[in-house]
């Protein structure tokens, strides 16, 4: 019987070789070897970079566009075109048939500044824009904290909370006019009972607390979705940990969960302020119609009064720029002042 015996000599020598020659050998093979990791590995970046690209947008420019020219005719149309009319519009003095046009520069600016009804609708609209925005997102935050402490029916507490979301705004305004409807409204009638002397058709205040709980119901939905989806993203271990400690659920939700929440509850404070300028024109004009006595006549309320109703079409533009610049100028107050405050790298 004969045995063979196999000497690995090329794996056996070179440990001895790179031994004998020192290290720079063996610095020269892992600087080359580290050298076509890298190249291997920017190459195979590059092509799973090539790979996402193709299968998400193709090359060139043509996919993109396509996917995109939908908002940009909207933005075109619905935005853009309309607000280069009103800029222009601005700045003319018509007749409500638009027969006789004359420029009057920055007349229309000075004449509604310069009028008491057009001030009291910006004093207005900032108490019930502040009022709707801290009623709404109080309640919302509410709502999200009982929504984190319910551990059975938790879907159909949520689904309860968003059905208002799904009403159309003069939907939910005329149902607030009824329940608040001095002779027949059941709410109304529970105010009287108590002794209050609820009018909104006769007292200003009652009417502004009307549309304000009116506008602040509909849009509570929008609030507590977003601080829900914050509340999940809260560390779990925080909060054990903070019980562990003795902290009870109002403590760990003030301390903990609040503070990280900060750049939510800054988005919605924002969202809120434009929904108060822009989207309640349904909910005004259902409820009290800007009365009683021009008391929730808001800005946006008055731009459809003067320019539809009383046919003051320059005026009316130029109450619509305005609109734009104050909505602006608070959106901007806001990201200067208390952006700053918001903690984003917790």
């Amino acid at each position: 019987m004969t045995l063979r015996l196999s000497i690995p000599w090329r794996d056996a020598r070179a440990p001895v070789l790179q031994r004998k020659h020192g290290s720079g050998g063996s610095k020269a093979v892992a600087a080359g070897s580290a050298g076509g990791a890298r190249a291997s590995g920017k190459a195979r970046r590059r092509d799973q970079e090539a790979g996402l690209k193709r299968a998400n947008f193709g090359e060139g420019p043509g996919l993109p566009t396509l996917l995109l020219l939908p908002q940009l005719l909207i933005l075109l149309f619905f935005f853009f075109i309309p607000s280069l009319r009103a800029l222009t519009q601005s700045v003319l003095l018509s007749d409500p048939f638009g027969n006789n046009v004359q420029f009057v520069w920055f007349d229309n600016f000075k004449s509604l500044l310069a009028s008491s009804d057009y001030r009291q609708s910006i004093v207005v609209t900032f108490w019930f824009t502040v009022m709707q925005n801290v009623l709404t997102l109080g309640s919302a935050l509410v709502l999200a904290f009982a929504t984190d402490r319910i551990v059975r029916g938790r879907s159909v507490y949520r689904t309860i909370i968003l059905l208002p979301y799904a009403i159309a705004p003069a939907i939910a305004g005329i149902l607030w006019a009824f329940l608040f409807n001095p002779a027949v409204g059941p709410l109304a009638q529970v105010l009287h009972g108590f002794g209050i002397a609820w009018d909104p058709n006769l007292n200003p205040t009652d009417a502004l607390i009307l549309v304000t709980l009116a506008a602040s119901w509909k849009h509570i939905c929008y609030d507590y979705i977003f601080l829900v989806v914050g509340l999940l993203a809260v560390p779990v271990s925080l909060m054990e940990a903070a019980a562990v400690d003795g902290a009870g659920p109002i403590r760990r939700f003030v301390s903990i969960a609040l503070p990280m929440l900060g750049p939510t509850i800054f988005f919605l404070t924002v969202m809120n302020f434009i929904y108060g300028f822009f989207e309640t024109f349904a909910i005004i004009d259902a409820v009290t119609k800007g009365g009683p006595a021009g008391a929730t006549n808001i800005l946006v309320y008055k731009v459809f009064v003067d320019g539809f109703v009383n046919l003051d079409l320059g005026s009316s533009a130029a109450q619509s720029v305005l609109l734009m610049s104050f909505a602006l100028i608070c959106t901007l107050l806001q990201f200067r002042y208390f952006d700053r405050k918001v903690n984003y790298g917790v």
